[in-house]
């Protein structure tokens, strides 16, 4: 495998977690670590925390050192740092001493607080791995200030997890928000550089969306129309249902978005709080992977995550 992910997660977003990780590389992580061949940018999930890229693997510590010094590194601003995987229990102290010792291998003199390049070796079930490291990035978390938001709004989490489900990971990917509402979710696909845009049939939602938008910076459509309206292709579509809180909904009105979203989108990601399968089949639409995610608060309900194909179509 060419890459190590380490994840976090709060325990009430596990079963989200695991439906993100299956969507992006096909297999779901069952501890918060997980090997693939799959290069993915850490910063687009809020699970992902850093992406090891592996240069190379050694059966001891000596044969890691060995393999650091063959490498012939020559960097200035280098930063070299101990990732702990699984059960590892190497202490503080002795990490120092490992980084020093490959530190002492690399030319260049190495800079802390804002290096050129991250360095890393860790080891898992008796390997050493040796590689360079990519951050999540977390200035994500001023979104948490935007200036529009309803009480039902998705969590930040949520819509930014949304956005890998619905992408696989894949920026190249171009996304709908159905439903933007005030732009949750578009605000976590533009500033990880996603192809999105968003409608929604309230005036309201969509000003607020736009100014959203605006706020940071942010450029991206926003279609204030029924979604029916649209005629454009998108390959895959993040539908969040209205809740009949601040807009009416009934089973009308859920059918005719999520055909419509049938017809824009080969794929759909749908958030729903009632059981909709039987409505989705009805659209030439398969269920392919579910989820649910309890939000956490004053008032406290479930939402399912249902990922759907398109039945004679694959993506």
């Amino acid at each position: 495998m060419k890459h190590i992910y380490t994840f976090n997660f709060d325990s009430h977003l596990t079963d989200l977690f695991q439906l993100e990780t299956r969507q992006i590389f096909g297999k779901a992580a069952t501890s918060k670590m997980l090997f693939s061949d799959k290069e993915v940018d850490p910063s687009i999930s809020p699970f992902t925390k850093r992406r090891f890229d592996i240069h190379f693997s050694a059966n001891t510590y000596e044969q890691l050192l060995d393999g650091v010094k063959q490498e012939n590194i020559m960097i200035e601003g280098f930063k070299a740092e101990y990732t702990i995987l699984g059960e590892d229990s190497t202490s503080y102290a002795e990490r120092l001493n490992k980084l020093r010792d490959v530190g002492m291998r690399i030319q260049g003199i190495p800079n802390y607080l804002q290096p050129t390049r991250i360095y890393s070796i860790c080891q898992y079930m008796g390997i050493w791995y040796f590689g360079t490291l990519a951050k999540h990035d977390t200035s994500w978390y001023k979104h948490k200030d935007k200036p529009h938001s309803f009480s039902n709004s998705l969590g930040m989490e949520l819509a930014k997890s949304l956005v890998c489900i619905a992408s696989e990971g894949n920026k190249d990917v171009s996304l709908l928000d159905g439903c933007c509402g005030v732009g949750t979710v578009m605000l976590e696909g533009c500033i990880s550089d996603f192809q999105i845009e968003g409608c929604d049939i309230s005036s309201h939602s969509t000003q607020y969306a736009a100014q959203n938008l605006t706020h940071y910076g942010y450029s991206a459509r926003v279609h204030h129309c029924d979604i029916n309206e649209l005629d454009e292709q998108y390959e895959a579509a993040i539908l969040d249902l209205p809740y009949n809180f601040y807009s009416y909904s009934d089973d009308a009105i859920t059918a005719n978005i999520i055909q419509s979203a049938s017809r824009l989108a080969k794929k759909l990601v749908i958030v729903s709080l009632a059981d909709i399968e039987n409505v989705i089949t009805q659209f030439s639409m398969k269920v392919t992977d579910f989820c649910t995610v309890e939000k956490k608060g004053k008032s406290k309900f479930q939402r399912n995550i249902w990922v759907c194909q398109r039945a004679e179509l694959t993506f």
